[in-house]
């Protein structure tokens, strides 16, 4: 009988040799039985793992290939946990690689973060090109969490070209989804876009003892507590808690959490790359978060997504500078918990970024109280 990992290990019955006493079982040897006097000794863990995100087998982040009947091996380290333990060889294979396609239907599952082979994964290399050492379950969630693009990507593809030429070659690079690590890690993880001759806030190790994941999210529901912030912050909310004195948005406000300052600044970099495209490129884009590749053409500027074929038209002018600024925003914004992930981190790329804008379009924005 196969191990089903649910149970616990009853007396030896009928069938089954009397030293078995590794193998655990659901259901109980024999009976009669009531299903609600069966003892599963982790039923809390598989219950509260049931309802957490990586459980959701319908979301789109493990049905978006259920019509094509299987995985792509680039995506399915992440979406899978047959994926995720072929890539690290937890099933045998080579270490590095996802083995072809896989199945639909899997999640992230027990075996993601509850295998031994855990144990033997030292380090995980990021986008970047940086190795980060890891011990445990943290090869998980880095593993997973990190993003698929960094801001090498951007340099590389921009290399070279005049900064405010749109180029029919430029393709938006998407940093992806869910990039905790990626913020956690900042400028050490250098998965942003960094600017010459400045400087990035590194690991954010906030304070002890919440200074990883697991210290964090309940590994099991994902959730976080605020209790435990309350030791050092006063506040009602996770987004109420503020770490700083100066404001950055040049609200002036420092009554309100730290998250509002870094949506803020989002939605005035969204502003200015919208500004740029139409007025210093003169060939205006439309953001559509629900659509990739999210930026799309809008050659006559009124204000509708250019439609071809029923299809819209992704974005086909980009500059490297328009480029640079996009990637970052959407690394910023596709990390929902980047106030409390790397808070410093995240303002020094939107600062950046926006400074970057505002050099061709004559906006100072130290005149407008921005703060880096």
């Amino acid at each position: 009988m196969a191990n089903s990992g649910f149970g616990q290990d009853p007396a030896p019955g009928a069938g089954d040799s009397p030293d078995d006493a590794t193998t655990s079982f659901v259901l109980p040897r024999s009976g009669p039985f009531e299903p609600a006097d069966i003892s599963i000794g982790n039923e809390a863990a598989i219950a509260d793992w049931f309802r957490s995100a990586h459980a959701n087998a319908a979301s789109e982040a493990f049905s978006h290939w259920d019509d094509d009947g299987e995985i792509r091996a680039a995506c399915a380290t992440c979406h899978s946990g047959e994926g995720f333990r072929d890539f690290h060889g937890l099933d045998g294979s080579a270490a590095g690689v996802v083995d072809g396609t896989i199945d639909v239907g899997g999640v992230v599952d027990c075996g993601t973060c509850h295998n031994a082979g855990l144990a033997d994964i030292t380090e995980i290399t990021f986008p970047s090109g940086l190795v980060h050492p890891v011990t445990g379950v943290e090869a998980s969630c880095l593993t997973c969490h990190q993003g698929r693009s960094a801001g090498i990507d951007v340099e590389e593809a921009i290399a070279d070209l005049p900064l405010d030429e749109a180029n029919a070659e430029l393709r938006f690079i998407n940093p992806h989804y869910a990039t905790a690590a990626a913020t956690w890690l900042g400028g050490y993880g250098a998965s942003g876009y960094h600017y010459d001759a400045r400087d990035y806030s590194g690991r954010f190790f906030h304070a002890r003892p919440v200074e990883s994941c697991n210290s964090c999210h309940e590994p099991h529901t994902l959730e976080v507590s605020l209790e435990p912030c309350l030791t050092c912050h006063q506040a009602d909310r996770f987004e109420d808690i503020r770490i700083a004195r100066q404001s950055y948005d040049g609200s002036g406000n420092t009554t309100v959490g730290i998250r509002s300052d870094i949506n803020a600044n989002a939605d005035r970099l969204m502003d200015m790359i919208r500004a740029y495209t139409d007025e210093v490129v003169g060939a205006p884009v439309i953001y559509d978060g629900n659509r990739y590749p999210y930026f799309f053409s809008d050659a006559n500027g009124d204000g509708a997504i250019d439609m071809e074929d029923g299809s819209p038209v992704p974005y086909g002018s980009w500059t490297p500078r328009s480029l640079r600024t996009a990637f970052n925003w959407k690394l910023v914004t596709t990390d929902p918990g980047n106030y409390a992930h790397n808070p410093e981190y995240v303002l020094e790329l939107l600062y950046d970024s926006m400074a970057d804008l505002g050099e061709p379009m004559d906006i100072d924005i130290d005149e407008i109280g921005l703060r880096r």
